[in-house]
């Protein structure tokens, strides 16, 4: 009888508040991501930074762009800064009863890896554990990205050590806390003097504590309705099969010309990329200057009068869709379910070999085979990068970069049901201890 009630008052609390049951966490295995019961998980997702400092700290808005985020069938959000002091339960709560898990960059402006200058230090890799920190608290924390797009061309490819870098200490101290293995992992800018040897280089290597965890490339290549030869899709999966670690598409959707099809997506989760992609980010969630949105806030307004615009584009309120952009990749997406592998049945199965560390080219990729990585408080010497053996020198100069507050929003006061369930079941749970 008493296990009887016990499961009875957990069962009426999941009823009531939905986010008592666990959400599936999300972890890299061989070239795959899966979900803890077992299923492969193909990313729909789109970039959202309603605000330059941190979108996931006003609950009533997350709620609501949840909620449309549902309707348009997108499982995955991204942002690119957050405040790691913010109080994020709300919106984390409401992306997760959405079925919606979060890809999130550690990085800031302040701390981020400069491509010409590159360095890796102390200040950088606390600032990043500390976003690491709060996110790890949340089971729809699907993986974290070091860095967006620092490897712009050839000549900046010096700076991929100190991304790497960046991947083994933030790897380390996610072990060293016994915090779940969130996928670690770069989100690269796609340059063809950078293809393949940035993603090679990031998962190449006899040191699985130095490896990345997942690649991921920003693809502006299919434009309107191309194809998958005419694009450049066929050399991006030529690319990456038999890639040892999950490899996702992190931005995409070409905004001219007009309208913008996304059929780009029949590709990725179609027979010809689906075995080897694991899905694709959208750019973006809100319409701005840029052009890109899937919805918007309501009219322009002038943002000396309003403080919640920017350039006159409200940040807030009710999401109104972008016709026809947002029906069409809704109607893509919802056509597009691969069904992927059990995890019992891949890893039973499953054997990839890292890829090759690639050399170094004349008037090209610059690093040298697996190349000792910087340690902290090291700046690149260009020297060093072009031997195998020889480390970067140390310098004063890698303490230039500082962490600084980003400016957020206030923390909201999260008093909603969760606690209150919470709390009535431990009064509850008392009670049936007393009898």
């Amino acid at each position: 009888m008493f296990s009887t009630t016990i499961a009875s008052l957990l069962a009426l609390a999941t009823a009531i508040n939905p986010i008592l049951a666990a959400t599936p966490t999300v972890s890299a295995v061989g070239s795959k991501f899966f979900t803890s019961d077992g299923k492969q998980f193909y990313i729909k997702g789109i970039a959202y930074q309603l605000i330059s400092t941190d979108p996931l700290t006003d609950t009533d808005q997350c709620k609501r762009d949840a909620k449309q985020m549902q309707d348009l069938g997108a499982n995955v959000i991204r942002v690119y800064h957050v405040d790691p002091t913010a109080d994020h339960q709300g919106c984390m709560d409401a992306f997760a009863n959405a079925g919606i898990y979060l890809f999130v960059d550690l990085d800031d402006f302040p701390t981020q890896i400069q491509p010409d200058t590159p360095g890796w230090n102390e200040t950088q890799l606390s600032a990043f554990s500390t976003v690491l920190d709060e996110f790890q608290k949340y089971d729809n924390t699907a993986g974290v990205f070091v860095g967006n797009e620092v490897l712009t061309t050839s000549e900046t490819s010096g700076a991929a050590p100190y991304v790497k870098a960046a991947v083994r200490d933030v790897k380390a101290y996610r072990d060293s806390k016994n915090y779940r293995k969130i996928p670690i992992g770069y989100s690269a800018a796609d340059v063809p003097g950078l293809r393949p040897m940035l993603q090679n280089y990031l998962s190449c290597g006899d040191n699985d504590a130095e490896r990345a965890e997942f690649f991921s490339l920003n693809v502006y290549e299919w434009c309107s309705d191309s194809s998958y030869d005419g694009s450049g899709y066929s050399q991006l999966e030529k690319n990456a099969t038999g890639y040892n670690v999950p490899i996702f598409v992190s931005e995409t959707g070409c905004r001219e010309p007009r309208p913008r099809l996304f059929t780009d997506q029949a590709a990725i989760f179609g027979p010809n990329m689906a075995d080897t992609w694991s899905g694709a980010i959208v750019y973006e969630w809100i319409q701005e200057a840029n052009d890109y949105g899937l919805i918007n806030y309501g009219p322009m307004v002038d943002p000396k009068v309003s403080t919640d615009a920017l350039d006159g584009y409200p940040r807030s309120g009710m999401p109104t869709t972008v016709s026809p952009d947002y029906g069409n990749l809704k109607s893509q997406w919802a056509t597009l379910s691969p069904s992927g592998v059990k995890l019992s049945a891949y890893s039973a199965s499953a054997s990839i070999t890292p890829p090759a560390c690639p050399t170094s080219t004349p008037g090209g990729w610059i690093v040298n085979g697996n190349a000792r990585l910087p340690s902290l408080g090291q700046t690149l010497d260009s020297a060093a990068t072009a031997s195998s053996t020889a480390a970067p020198t140390p310098t004063g100069s890698a303490a230039s970069a500082s962490a600084s507050a980003t400016g957020g929003t206030t923390p909201t006061a999260d008093k909603e049901i969760t606690g209150m369930v919470l709390g009535l079941l431990a009064v509850m749970l008392g009670f049936v201890f007393w009898l």
